[in-house]
């Protein structure tokens, strides 16, 4: 099967999550992703993880989530002979993905307008906390910084408990879902224009963005938007409940969903009660149903339930773990969860998660992460770099390749701006 972005060329300089989670869904789309990569210790994710002994082979399981199928190619940009290397690559490429400070790359000599002379169909993503301008641009951000500015932490939690970090880099990921967004949008217009683009992703304004409903009714209805823990704020009853053993979700969001609800735990008469039959008079009076729904949900377990809700058309399901739920037959039986060709400390099979969209076929199965640096004289070979001037550039520690011998004498460097005016990529 062809994928959709097959043939695409993207160079990924991105660390650690929202880059990184962005080239993987391309990744799986079909582009050749290549990463980037600092040679002395590269991705700072390689090094974080919750197996000790993969973060320091430089695997850790962070790196691993969102790494798999792309290449590695480690050089210094800081050398003059570096920054040439990469230029060539550029001249090669569809896409280049960064999420360094604003500014970053243009002190390095190799900003959006640096690259363009040198490829005019480049399209230029850069993902940053804030912004490549503004007030805030030059701060350091992180996802937890970004959660707490962006107002996701207070919204998220209960009164007692606000503001609440969510269970996973949101901020981050929510990024990385949106320069892979724009940069596919941005190949369109490379396919029919033949011209680049510069892209600017702001971690903060992603986030915001994705918080539609609760900034507009802070714009367009005056609310201060509260935490609610569990509770729905759009509707009533729609949270989670406690059972006769175990949580329940349940989202009975439209009237005949609260209608058939109230049949099946045997209260039908809540359904004409001057509190509950209007569905903002539930959304006023949510603790009092909730009250006399819980009582009803006593008589049988959370699982028990479910089953009788969704056979009834009223959405509902059980709180679950995330190993529970990667064990259910609905992942397990779409082979959301893939086997890779390499194994974990304790010789256990390397696993990830696909992306969550399907194709009308499976997907082709994905390489393992690269090692740092695995790629390195494979693309210096391709940009026709001879032996020795491949072993010259690792002397000088101006790239890195994985478990190739060092060379230790010295050698003559070539002279890679001369190379770049008289050879072809």
């Amino acid at each position: 099967m062809t994928l959709p972005l097959a043939g695409i060329r993207i160079l990924d300089l991105s660390n650690v999550l929202a880059g990184p989670f962005c080239g993987y869904q391309l990744a799986r789309l079909g582009a050749e992703v290549i990463k980037i990569e600092n040679p002395k210790g590269g991705d700072l994710a390689r090094r974080l993880g919750a197996d000790p002994a993969m973060a320091k082979n430089l695997m850790g399981l962070s790196f691993v989530a969102v790494n798999a199928d792309k290449q590695s190619v480690a050089i210094d940009f800081k050398a003059d002979e570096g920054k040439e290397i990469f230029l060539r690559l550029v001249e090669t490429a569809d896409v280049v993905l960064e999420n360094f400070r604003p500014k970053v790359m243009e002190r390095l000599g190799l900003g959006y307008e640096v690259l363009a002379k040198r490829n005019p169909r480049i399209v230029y993503c850069a993902i940053s906390g804030f912004g490549q301008d503004g007030p805030w641009a030059g701060r350091p951000a992180y996802d937890q910084i970004v959660q707490g500015l962006s107002g996701v932490m207070s919204v998220t939690g209960d009164a007692e408990s606000a503001p609440l970090r969510t269970g996973f880099p949101i901020a981050d990921t929510i990024a990385g879902l949106t320069a892979s967004f724009a940069i596919a949008a941005a190949l369109v217009e490379q396919r029919q224009t033949g011209r680049g683009r510069q892209i600017d992703v702001s971690l903060l304004e992603s986030t915001l963005a994705a918080m539609g409903w609760v900034v507009s009714n802070h714009l367009n209805g005056n609310v201060d938007p509260q935490p609610i823990g569990n509770e729905n704020f759009t509707a009533a009853p729609s949270g989670t409940f406690a059972t006769g053993c175990g949580p329940l979700n349940i989202a009975a969001n439209e009237q005949k969903q609260f209608e058939a609800l109230c049949d099946i735990v045997g209260r039908p008469e809540l359904k004409t009660d001057p509190l509950f039959r209007e569905r903002q008079s539930r959304k006023d009076y949510r603790v009092a149903l909730k009250r006399e729904l819980e009582a009803a949900l006593a008589a049988k377990s959370a699982a028990e339930w479910e089953t009788l809700f969704n056979a009834k058309g009223v959405p509902a399901g059980c709180v679950l773990s995330v190993p529970q739920v990667l064990n259910e037959a609905q992942i397990t039986g779409r082979k959301f969860v893939e086997s890779l060709n390499a194994t974990v400390t304790g010789g256990q099979t390397m696993r990830v998660t696909r992306p969550g969209f399907r194709l009308e076929s499976d997907y082709p199965e994905p390489l393992p992460p690269p090692s740092l640096g695995q790629h390195t004289e494979k693309w210096l070979r391709r940009l026709g770099f001879a032996e020795g001037e491949i072993e010259a550039l690792g002397a000088r520690g101006v790239v890195a390749f994985d478990n190739r011998p060092t060379v230790k004498e010295t050698v003559k460097m070539p002279d890679l701006k001369a190379r770049a005016e008289t050879s072809s990529t």
